[in-house]
């Protein structure tokens, strides 16, 4: 090796002072490209990737943060639903959708149990309420009444029909669930 460094300085040194800095430029050009492409991209390539990185990072705590907001939103939601449930007065919920059905002047045509699928922690009793000839008013005051009431009342399902022999009087079926702990 050392025996090519000093042909290349023997070389060098024969050369005239217009062929040695021609062969100066290329070779400062030469260790110019070497050096770019083995330090300079790759440090300005590891840089982009990082802030690529940073910025993705960032935009997933912030979502992880909203999902958190919504997480706790839920959870009070949910907290204040279980004592509705727990506090609840107990009773008969046939007998509590006609008491309100009373206070909103609505008569109702017929209240049928509904199989409910066993939960984990509530008993769920449902009912469903069919009303005849009555109008759109008198409906939202009785679902109005139902989902006001100290208990935890939840209309499951609700199916409007207009009449054909009366205008603007309505066939309402609907799905009103209670829930008692286990």
């Amino acid at each position: 090796m050392k025996d090519w460094i000093e042909r290349l300085r023997a070389a060098f040194a024969n050369l005239s002072a217009r062929e040695r800095g021609l062969v100066s430029a290329v070779g400062g050009s030469f260790a110019l490209v070497i050096v770019w492409f083995g330090l300079v991209a790759p440090a300005i390539d590891a840089s982009a990737r990082i802030a690529s990185r940073v910025e993705r990072n960032q935009r997933e705590l912030q979502l992880t943060r909203h999902l958190r907001v919504e997480y706790d939103e839920v959870q009070q939601r949910l907290a204040s639903v279980e004592q509705r449930i727990q506090q609840a007065p107990r009773g008969s919920l046939r007998t509590r959708l006609e008491s309100l059905a009373t206070t909103a002047a609505v008569k109702v045509d017929s209240m049928e149990p509904q199989v409910a699928p066993a939960g984990d922690r509530y008993k769920e009793t449902k009912v469903e309420v069919t009303l005849k000839k009555v109008d759109l008013p008198r409906t939202v005051r009785y679902l109005h009444e139902i989902e006001s009431t100290p208990e935890f009342l939840s209309v499951k399902s609700l199916r409007l029909r207009g009449r054909p022999d009366k205008s603007g009087l309505l066939d309402v079926t609907f799905t009103v669930s209670s829930f008692e702990p286990l």
